[in-house]
């Protein structure tokens, strides 16, 4: 098959992904929308002791009926659409990857040299860490609000940054994009679940709703970022590594550097004050979603609106 078909080929995959991403995240709204509603009272029972004889019949300690904390009993229908969101989710991401290893054979380069094809490669991360978390715990409650997020990011490649399939600039003719773009794609996955979970922390309120406790949704995002700050570390040091080998310095002050920084400082300053000011709840929340901030910048922002010599977006 030629380079052209190839790059034809991985247009028509990404177009697939978008459709079953799409689809998928209607299934998980629907599982979502039409799930049994809970009551976000773990903490309060917790502090409250029951007293015996203080509810009447029929009544929880809080004084609100079982039925009400609980929830109306779901449709047979709804965990059956979530359970075919998932099966969309897996087919979308399988069609994501292979947009990504076509349009690899097609440039015969790593698939990540510019803005298309590295936003491209962030919407597949951000699925398979999603993917990857259900494998081990069951967080389908994310997966319409992170199959929005693939969809419309890779939406916006195709519309706003998308590129012909074709050779990159000199610089990025290297081995350390193997290193340092693939670390920063793979972190900026989990970062991304992370954001969406800190962002449903902060929309859920106190009484009944569709979404899990707080509690949960901050350990899915607690946990996501404890797992890619280190790799969005090595990515860094990597980029200043390549940095030393492409233009002769370690360190230049670079916008996409600064940024780069400015977003470790902001996760780190997340992960210290969990652990020594034991911050939790809607504060680290708000740390994190604005380090999350930072990230979106640094990975779109700076290379669009910014010039410097990370400047190879090559937007249309």
């Amino acid at each position: 098959m030629t380079a052209d078909r190839l790059a034809e080929v991985s247009d028509l995959f990404v177009v697939a992904a978008v459709l079953l991403y799409l689809f998928s995240m209607v299934g998980f709204a629907l599982e979502l929308a039409f799930g049994r509603a809970r009551s976000d009272v773990a903490a309060r029972r917790a502090k409250v002791p029951v007293t015996v004889g203080a509810a009447g019949d029929g009544e929880a300690a809080g004084g609100a009926p079982p039925a009400a904390q609980e929830g109306v009993e779901p449709p047979s229908w709804a965990p059956k659409a979530g359970v075919a969101a998932l099966v969309l989710g897996w087919l979308g991401w399988a069609a994501n990857l292979a947009a990504i290893v076509t349009r690899g054979l097609a440039v015969d380069r790593w698939p990540w040299g510019n803005m298309y094809e590295f936003v491209v490669a962030i919407c597949f991360a951000a699925v398979t860490a999603f993917l990857v978390t259900q494998v081990r715990q069951n967080v389908r409650f994310l997966g319409a609000f992170v199959m929005i997020t693939a969809t419309l990011g890779l939406g916006f490649a195709v519309k706003v940054l998308y590129t012909a399939a074709g050779p990159v600039v000199p610089a990025l003719n290297s081995y350390w994009v193997a290193i340092h773009v693939t670390a920063a794609i793979l972190s900026s996955g989990l970062f991304v679940l992370a954001g969406v979970a800190g962002i449903l922390y902060l929309v859920r309120g106190d009484g009944l709703s569709r979404l899990p406790s707080r509690a949960d949704l901050e350990r899915v995002a607690h946990r996501a970022i404890v797992l890619s700050f280190p790799v969005w570390t090595f990515a860094v040091i990597a980029g200043a590594l390549w940095a030393d080998k492409a233009w002769g310095r370690y360190w230049g002050w670079d916008p996409k550097e600064i940024w780069a920084f400015i977003t470790w400082v902001a996760y780190a300053a997340y992960l210290h004050a969990r652990v020594t000011a034991g911050w939790r709840g809607r504060a680290a929340t708000i740390v994190q979603l604005i380090a999350f901030g930072c990230l979106l910048f640094n990975l779109v922002g700076v290379n669009i609106f910014i010039s410097g010599l990370h400047s190879y977006a090559d937007v249309n």
